[in-house]
């Protein structure tokens, strides 16, 4: 498949969300990271987001809550290039009700190649990454070429089974006394 570059301005867009055993953690890192977070836009799941704009002091998209829709709605943000980094401290140790929702989540991240941290970690290393702070171009697959020649295939085959099953099709239609009863 061929690829593209989609552009990162120095000003990320970052998504922060936290199940309820990890919110704790991740608001330790947020107020390590402070300075650094209010330069970006910043968005959230429900509870998430409302921990982060009291402790930020600034404005935060609010999506719904995880369980609610708000891990789809941070993927489907992904999925329309609107979000370039993801920090998700997500609980392996316990079962969520919306667990298809995160794994989609983390699938879409992989899909568009945003940045992802899973743990503290990893968002430190991450976060201190000089290209956190300056313009960068990641590389994606060229997805619109890919579907384009998706649909023009499937075009195609419609094309040939609409040919094919007109070609079977009697010429002469059969009379009522020709029909089995």
């Amino acid at each position: 498949m061929k690829s593209t570059t989609l552009p990162m301005s120095s000003k990320k867009h970052i998504a922060l969300v936290a199940h309820d055993s990890r919110k704790d953690d991740l608001m330790e890192w947020v107020r390590f990271n402070r300075d650094s977070l209010i330069q970006h836009d910043i968005y959230a799941t429900g509870t998430t987001g409302w921990l982060l704009q009291h402790e930020l002091g600034v404005p935060v998209h609010r999506m719904q809550s995880g369980p609610l829709g708000g891990d789809l709605q941070i993927g489907a943000k992904i999925a329309e290039g609107e979000i370039d980094f993801l920090v998700f401290f997500w609980d392996p140790l316990e079962a969520q009700p919306h667990d298809p929702d995160v794994k989609a989540l983390l699938r879409l991240a992989v899909l568009w190649n945003i940045p992802a941290a899973t743990n503290r970690a990893t968002a430190d290393f991450m976060f201190s990454s000089p290209l956190m702070h300056q313009d960068y171009e990641r590389i994606v697959p060229d997805y619109a070429t890919y579907q384009r020649e998706r649909e023009l295939r499937m075009e195609q085959f419609v094309e040939q089974e609409l040919q094919t099953s007109t070609t079977n099709v009697p010429k002469v239609m059969p009379s009522s006394e020709d029909t089995l009863i």
